[in-house]
C-alpha cells in the first residue's frame, strides 16, 4: 500500500526488500507428545475411513454419547514427556532474550520501560498465576503495544515507524511461546501480508483447517471441545432450544411425529449434532419420522469465516449418517454452497412440507457474509425470514465496540488482535500450556481472523437491531438451556462466564470478564407465520 513519509513513488520498495530478506524469522514449531488417543472412544468417529481399524461403536454407552462434547480429557491425556535438562542451551535463550530486550529499550524510545520490565519478570513463560492475573492487564499484554502501533503507522505513512516495529516484533514473536509471543508471530505475519498482498513474504504459514489432513483435522476439533467451551457452550444452548422447539411444535401426545428441517449455518463441521441426535432418540414417543440435516459448505475459502471451511477430503456427513443408523434414527444430510446463501429460497432448500420444523442454527458465520457487508447481513436475515422458520438460532462474537465506522485498516485491525488475544489466552489456559497439533491447528485456524477483513465487534446490540428490523422477535432461552448451559461451564477453566443479558434476550459467553460470544434465539410473531400462525 502507498507510504505517503516518502518521496519515492514507490515508497515500501526498502521495506519489502527488507521483508523479503526476514522471511525465515519465525522458529518452527516444537514437537510434543500430547496424547489424543481418547478421542477414538466417540462412537461417531470412524477411524477406518482413514485406513485405521475401526472402533465398534455398538458396545459405547449412551451416557458417553449425552456427554459427547463436554468431558475433559482423562488424566493420562495430559502427561507430558519430561524434556533432557540443557543448561546452556537455557543460558543461550537467556541471552538471546535480554539481548532482544535491550534492543527494543534503545532503539524505541515509544516503548514504554514497564513493557520491558514486564519482559524480564516473566521470560516468555506461562503459567497459571500469569494467565489468570494477566488476562485483562493492558501492561502484561505486551504484543498488542506492538502490533497496534505498528497498524497506526502503516495507515499514517510513517516508513520509519514501521521498519522499527516490525523488527521488534520479528525478534520477539515465537510460535511456540506464551499467548504474546503467538499473537505477536500471527500479527506479524498478518501485518506483513497486508502490505506485500503477498503470502510469500510472511514465512512458513500457520497450519489451519483447510490445510490440515482430515484426520487431524477431526482431532482438533473434539480436543478443542473437550477442553475449551469457545464452541461447545453454544452448541449447547442451540441444541436444547433444538428440542424446546421440537417439543413445543410437536407435543409428545402428537402421533404425526413431525420431520425436523435444520439449516445449519455453522463451523462445528457435524461435531455439534451427535448429541443431539441421540436425545432425540430419547424423547417420549420416539424422534421425529425424519430428520434432515442441510449444511452450508464454505463456498470460497478465501473468503470464508475463521473455522467455517474444512480441509478436502473431510467426509463427516457419511461418519454422522453411520452414527444415526447405529442409534436406530432416520437422517438425512444435504449440502449446498456457501457462495449460494444469498439466492436462498424454500424451494432451493426443499421446505415445502408445512408439517415440518425449520430449525435455522446460524453460527459464527453471518458476520463474514461477501466479506462482512452490513446491506448482505440484512438482505440475508429477509431470506432467513421468507423461509418461514419456526427458531432462528443466532450465535456471533461478541464485543465492545460501539463506534459507526471502523473501516480504516489500524482500527479494524485493533478489534481483531483483541478477538485473537482472548482466543490465544483461553486456549493456552486449556492446553495447560502444552505445545501439541491440535493446539497449533486450532490457533492457526483463529489467527485467519487478522488477515480476513471481517468485522468482529458488531455485538449483540448490533444483531438483535438487525434480527428486529427485519421482522422477528426474540424468543427466551428454556431453564434447560441455561441451566445446562452453567453446568457445562463448570466442566471448564474458573475464568469462564456464562451471563444472561435481559434487554437484548441472549446468553453471553466470557473469559475473564470480558465478552467472547451470544447466543440468541429469534422467531416470527404468529401474525407472520405461514404455517397457520404456530
Amino acid at each position: 500500500m502507498p507510504i505517503n513519509e516518502d518521496p519515492d513513488p514507490n515508497p515500501t520498495t526498502d521495506l519489502l526488500d527488507w521483508l523479503e530478506d526476514s522471511v525465515s524469522f519465525l522458529p518452527p514449531f516444537l514437537d510434543d507428545p500430547y496424547n489424543t488417543n481418547e478421542i477414538n472412544s466417540y462412537p461417531w468417529w470412524d477411524q477406518n475411513q482413514y485406513g485405521d481399524q475401526e472402533q465398534d461403536p455398538i458396545n459405547a454407552s449412551s451416557s458417553s454419547l449425552t456427554t459427547f462434547l463436554n468431558t475433559p480429557p482423562s488424566s493420562d491425556s495430559s502427561k507430558k514427556r519430561k524434556q533432557p535438562h540443557n543448561p546452556t542451551h537455557k543460558t543461550q535463550q537467556q541471552q538471546q532474550r535480554k539481548r532482544n530486550e535491550n534492543r527494543v529499550e534503545e532503539d524505541d524510545e515509544e516503548t514504554p520501560r514497564k513493557l520491558i520490565s514486564m519482559k524480564k519478570q516473566s521470560g516468555g513463560k506461562t503459567s497459571s498465576n500469569s494467565h489468570n492475573n494477566n488476562g485483562n492487564n493492558k501492561d502484561a499484554r505486551w504484543a498488542e503495544q506492538l502490533l497496534n502501533p505498528c497498524a497506526s503507522a502503516i495507515t499514517s505513512g510513517n516508513l520509519s515507524r514501521v521498519q522499527h516495529l516490525l523488527y521488534v516484533l520479528h525478534e520477539l514473536a515465537s510460535l511456540s511461546g506464551d499467548p504474546n509471543h503467538r499473537l505477536a508471530a500471527h500479527g506479524l505475519r498478518a501485518l506483513t501480508r497486508h502490505l506485500s498482498q503477498s503470502p510469500s513474504l510472511t514465512s512458513t504459514p500457520s497450519p489451519t483447517f483447510i490445510s490440515t489432513e482430515p484426520r487431524l483435522f477431526q482431532n482438533s476439533l473434539i480436543k478443542f471441545h473437550e477442553l475449551s467451551p469457545w464452541f461447545s457452550f453454544p452448541n449447547s444452548l442451540a441444541n436444547a432450544s433444538i428440542l424446546q422447539t421440537l417439543t413445543l411444535t410437536s407435543p409428545d401426545s402428537d402421533r404425526r411425529r413431525p420431520d425436523l428441517h435444520i439449516l445449519d449455518i455453522g463451523v462445528s463441521h457435524g461435531v455439534q449434532w451427535p448429541t443431539l441426535l441421540e436425545a432425540l432418540t430419547r424423547r417420549t414417543g420416539g424422534p421425529p419420522a425424519l430428520v434432515r440435516l442441510t449444511v452450508v459448505g464454505s463456498g470460497d475459502p478465501s473468503d470464508s469465516a475463521s473455522f467455517s471451511a474444512g480441509p478436502p477430503g473431510d467426509d463427516f456427513p457419511s461418519r454422522l449418517l453411520r452414527f444415526a443408523k447405529r442409534i436406530d434414527l432416520n437422517l438425512q444430510i444435504n449440502r449446498i454452497d456457501g457462495q449460494k446463501l444469498q439466492t436462498l429460497t424454500s424451494e432451493t432448500l426443499g421446505v415445502s412440507n408445512n408439517d415440518e420444523t425449520l430449525i435455522v442454527c446460524a453460527q459464527f458465520r453471518l458476520h463474514q457474509l461477501n466479506h462482512g457487508s452490513t446491506s448482505d447481513r440484512i438482505g440475508f436475515l429477509q431470506k432467513l425470514r421468507d423461509l418461514d422458520p419456526d427458531l432462528v438460532v443466532l450465535s456471533e462474537n461478541d464485543g465492545d465496540c460501539s463506534c459507526n465506522n471502523c473501516g480504516d485498516f489500524a482500527t479494524g485491525f485493533s478489534r481483531r488482535v483483541e478477538f485473537l488475544w482472548r482466543f490465544l489466552d483461553s486456549t493456552s489456559v486449556a492446553f495447560k500450556g502444552r505445545e501439541c497439533e491440535e493446539r497449533r491447528v486450532v490457533e492457526g485456524e483463529a489467527a485467519t481472523v487478522l488477515v480476513s477483513g471481517a468485522e468482529m465487534n458488531e455485538g449483540r446490540e448490533g444483531w438483535s437491531d438487525k434480527m428486529r428490523g427485519v421482522g422477528f422477535i426474540r424468543e427466551s432461552f428454556g431453564e434447560d438451556a441455561t441451566d445446562g448451559g452453567r453446568a457445562l461451564l463448570r466442566k471448564y477453566d474458573s475464568n469462564w462466564e456464562m451471563r444472561v443479558d435481559e434487554h437484548n434476550g441472549c446468553v453471553c459467553l466470557c473469559w475473564k470478564g470480558q465478552p467472547v460470544s451470544f447466543c440468541s434465539l429469534w422467531k416470527l410473531p404468529p401474525s407472520a407465520r405461514k404455517k397457520g400462525g404456530r
